[in-house]
C-alpha cells in the first residue's frame, strides 16, 4: 500500500480540478462545501479525483460527513 501525499499536494490536486477557485484559496481548515460557486458538480468532480488519483471510491454520504478540507484528505488517506 502506498502512502498518502502530504495534504499541500492534495489541495493543489483539488485547485486544479476545481478550475472556478482561485489557487491557493483551498487550506486545510476550509470547509470546502462554502468555496464560491460551490455545486453539486464539484462534489462529482472530488468523487472522480478520488477515484482516479488515489483509487478511493468517495460517496455523496461521505462528502455530507467531512466539513473541512483536511476530513476529506484524513478519509481519502484513512481508505488508501
Amino acid at each position: 500500500m502506498a502512502a498518502m501525499e502530504p495534504i499541500g499536494d492534495f489541495i493543489e490536486k483539488l485547485e486544479r480540478e476545481l478550475d472556478m477557485i482561485e489557487p491557493g484559496t483551498l487550506k486545510p481548515d476550509v470547509n470546502y462545501r462554502s468555496i464560491p460557486n460551490w455545486s453539486s458538480m464539484y462534489a462529482l468532480i472530488i468523487v472522480a479525483l478520488c477515484e482516479t488519483e488515489y483509487d478511493v471510491a468517495v460517496t455523496g454520504e461521505d462528502l455530507r460527513k467531512c466539513n473541512t478540507v483536511s476530513d476529506l484528505y484524513e478519509l481519502v488517506a484513512s481508505r488508501k
